[in-house]
């Protein structure tokens, strides 16, 4: 079953997030962003649940940009419990993403995604999504470091 989140999936989504991320986020401030997510019509966070758990989340953006002169969908954040990965949740949870996406109104749904996540790499081009951007990223708080690790 596909779902909108809502304020008490705020501890659900956390896990899901901390476990794409290999590490612990720092939960008072994720709640306070996911709060503020839930009340802003520019997002929309998409929810599977199976056997009343929730398994799958997939975090939508809605934004007018000045380059495309059109409303484009950004996944933010897209997870699936480790237990219940390759078995189709993923294409669905995309497939339902991209229906929402058009919903309201967006031209275009964009991802960016880790170098290091390879086997995401290949799902995102299975279904149908192309890597045409670069995505450069720079730390404002002082920790600036040149190597790429998950979970740090």
């Amino acid at each position: 079953m596909y779902r909108k989140a809502t304020l008490d999936d705020c501890n659900k989504v956390y896990n899901l997030i901390c476990e794409m991320e290999c590490r612990q986020l720092a939960f008072d401030r994720f709640s306070v962003i996911y709060q503020e997510q839930m009340s802003n019509g520019h997002y929309y966070c998409l929810l599977c649940e199976h056997d009343n758990n929730v398994i799958g989340v997939l975090n939508l953006r809605f934004e007018e940009q000045l380059h495309h002169s059109e409303r484009i969908a950004e996944i933010m954040e897209f997870a699936v419990d480790s237990t219940y990965r390759n078995r189709g949740i993923g294409k669905e949870m995309f497939a339902n993403a991209c229906q929402l996406a058009k919903d309201f109104g967006c031209t275009q749904i964009e991802v960016a995604c880790n170098q290091l996540r390879t086997d995401t790499h290949r799902f995102y081009l299975r279904e149908g999504m192309h890597n045409f951007h670069f995505k450069f990223s720079k730390s404002l708080v002082g920790d600036d470091k040149e190597e790429n690790a998950i979970g740090k």
